[in-house]
């Protein structure tokens, strides 16, 4: 079964807290990261979260407002103070690639590693056939142009009959290794090609994970989360500010309930909340009447994707 971690490291909107940073939002699956916005510290609350920067790593940024890109800068060049090798990969709209080339020129940074940028449009961002997941970027509702992301784990074979193979005349080995890859094989008693479909269950569904950034809600989202096991979403505002949430073109706790509800998620957690909300217990409350199963992110909140509960820290 495949490890997936949600890493709250940043929460807040627009202006950090004591409590809570800007928004930064890592996905964990296996050995590799996926860290969705770059809010200013995000090197620092990585480090505090005891998250190593030497992993694989792609970087995925909703939009260009400083609170969700600025803090891009000091996460390379932390990497590169502790020698990175590997390389980066950073996605986002229309002026990333300019906004790193232009601050490094500027800032007179070097790095250790390479860093490949590419601006994102509608569809498939990111595709790795080895871990067996991608990440897809779809429009959202913002001041500017912004992106939602959701990470889609790929269906998984079914589980190995072994009793089956054996029946087959394929002996326990490398043959059951390569059946479960969804290799076709060679009985070496029957001579008999044997097919994965005849030792495997039903293929089970992949894990799917959304993140919102900074939206308003709208029907392309909903379609563009349906059925996924997790949503995070924007959250900016109460019922008492709805009209700010219009205006500025955020969410409310209880719209992002309603999306999570139409869009048929199991799971709902709220971030990216106004400094105004020093507790967000009256959000979550708001959330849950429309969508029980809805939590809130914290700055250090670390959710078990594989398990479907919250972690506890160490």
């Amino acid at each position: 079964m495949s490890d997936i971690k949600i890493h709250f490291l940043g929460t807040s909107s627009a202006i950090p807290t004591r409590e809570r940073g800007l928004s930064c939002t890592i996905i964990q699956y296996e050995n590799e990261l996926l860290i969705f916005d770059c809010g200013e510290g995000a090197q620092r609350a990585a480090i505090t979260s005891g998250i190593g920067l030497s992993k694989d790593t792609s970087i995925f940024v909703s939009h260009m407002h400083g609170d969700h890109v600025v803090g891009l800068l000091g996460l390379l060049q932390s990497m590169a103070m502790q020698n990175r090798k590997k390389p980066v990969f950073v996605f986002g709209p229309k002026g990333i690639v300019e906004f790193v080339q232009l601050n490094q020129r500027l800032l007179n940074f070097g790095l250790t590693y390479p860093v490949y940028g590419k601006v994102v449009r509608r569809g498939v961002v990111f595709d790795s056939k080895r871990l067996r997941y991608r990440v897809l970027a779809e429009k959202s509702q913002h001041s500017t142009l912004s992106y939602a992301y959701l990470f889609q784990e790929k269906d998984k074979p079914g589980r190995f009959k072994p009793q089956s193979a054996l029946k087959l005349g394929v002996p326990e080995g490398p043959l059951w290794s390569k059946l479960q890859d969804g290799q076709t094989v060679r009985s070496p008693k029957t001579k008999k090609k044997v097919r994965p479909s005849q030792v495997l269950g039903p293929s089970r569904p992949g894990k799917k994970i959304g993140i919102s950034g900074d939206t308003r809600p709208n029907n392309t989202l909903a379609r563009f989360f349906r059925a996924s096991d997790v949503i995070v979403f924007d959250s900016t505002y109460g019922d008492d500010h709805a009209e700010s949430a219009k205006q500025n073109m955020h969410s409310t706790a209880r719209e992002a309930a309603k999306l999570a509800r139409n869009a048929r998620t199991k799971q709902l957690i709220l971030t990216h909340f106004s400094a105004r909300y020093r507790d967000v217990g009256e959000l979550v409350k708001q959330a849950r009447e429309v969508f029980p199963n809805t939590l809130a992110a914290s700055d250090n909140l670390v959710y078990d994707v594989t398990s479907m509960k919250v972690r506890d820290l160490p």
